[in-house]
């Protein structure tokens, strides 16, 4: 039987991550907002958001034993109900090489798994972009987050996770990769427990966080 959680729904919120996490009580917690004035993606960065966005997030308590990678997971359940999306390693979403989300993960006694989609951005940024070349209107972020939401907790509710199906979405794999302070290499696999594996010059090393760049020739 599928796990009961509440949903709220803003045109504007300080942060999803933080309402979710205040919310949190016995069920789990969807939160999704169309804005956010106080967003943050990783290390606690200022979050970069489009005209037309959405921003979710889903705060549950679970057991302290359960070590899954949840970041990848809310990848594969974002790349589920978002058509022509890769999957950067370890939490960026991808359009055409331009990045046009996130995974954000934070674990403390609950888990707050958000994501941050840009649905319409007519003068993005380089290197961004946005799943829409118009602007879908105010309603697609309630639709996209609701069923990522969906997609998620159906997969916490499984025993591992689909690690053959993040390898088929992750365009990361095969590409030459580097990172700080002076890594460099080519992505081999990712692992059960979600580290990024890379073949370098010295020999292999095992990545289990921060931030990768994809290099072009």
């Amino acid at each position: 039987m599928a796990t009961p959680y509440l949903q709220m729904w803003a045109e504007e919120v300080a942060s999803t991550q933080d309402l979710a996490r205040s919310e949190l009580d016995s069920l789990p917690v969807v939160v999704a907002a169309q804005r956010q004035t106080a967003g943050r993606g990783r290390g606690g960065a200022p979050w970069l958001s489009a005209p037309r966005a959405l921003a979710v997030s889903l705060a549950f308590r679970p057991p302290v034993d359960d070590l899954r990678p949840f970041s990848l997971m809310a990848g594969v359940a974002a790349a589920r109900g978002l058509e022509g999306v890769s999957l950067k390693w370890p939490n960026d979403l991808l359009t055409g090489g331009a990045k046009v989300g996130g995974i954000l993960v934070e674990r403390a006694d609950e888990l707050v798994i958000g994501m941050g989609v840009n649905l319409w951005w007519p003068d993005a940024p380089e290197g961004m972009g946005a799943l829409h070349e118009d602007d879908p209107g105010p309603g697609l972020h309630a639709q996209i987050a609701g069923l990522w939401a969906a997609e998620l907790m159906r997969l916490i509710e499984l025993d591992g996770w689909p690690i053959d199906e993040y390898r088929s979405l992750c365009s990361t794999l095969g590409k030459e990769i580097s990172w700080e302070p002076e890594g460099q290499g080519t992505a081999i696999d990712v692992t059960g427990e979600g580290a990024l594996r890379v073949e370098t010059p010295g020999g292999p090393q095992t990545l289990t966080s921060g931030a990768i760049r994809h290099l072009r020739h």
